[in-house]
């Protein structure tokens, strides 16, 4: 599991990378990103299946797509939700909450 965290953290800060250098180039950029943008919602979603990595490809998109927005940190910002700040019970553990009324 990880490995599986390193890699998908790494693979964001490559292509958090990226999208953010078409910022740097002059003129081009904006059109970069036209190119950009579908490539990156294909992999937030393949990076993250299920209904989360659906969302994070329509946000992902919008943010490549939409000028000025490039320096937004968006695979990174999966993973920190992902992996850090979402809070999920362990695989196979039952919450049950009663009220005890007497």
């Amino acid at each position: 599991m990880k490995k599986l965290k390193n890699n998908l953290l790494i693979k964001g800060l490559i292509y958090d990378a990226i999208g953010m250098s078409t910022y740097a180039v002059p003129l081009v950029g904006p059109f970069l990103d036209l190119l950009w943008a579908p490539y990156a919602a294909k992999k937030m979603g393949e990076m993250y299946p299920g209904k989360k990595g659906k969302i994070a490809s329509v946000i992902v998109f919008l943010e490549e797509i939409l000028p000025g927005t490039d320096i937004i940190p968006t695979f990174t910002l999966m993973w920190l939700y992902t992996f850090v700040w979402k809070k999920e019970t362990a695989t196979g553990d039952v919450v049950i909450e009663a009220e005890v009324i007497r």
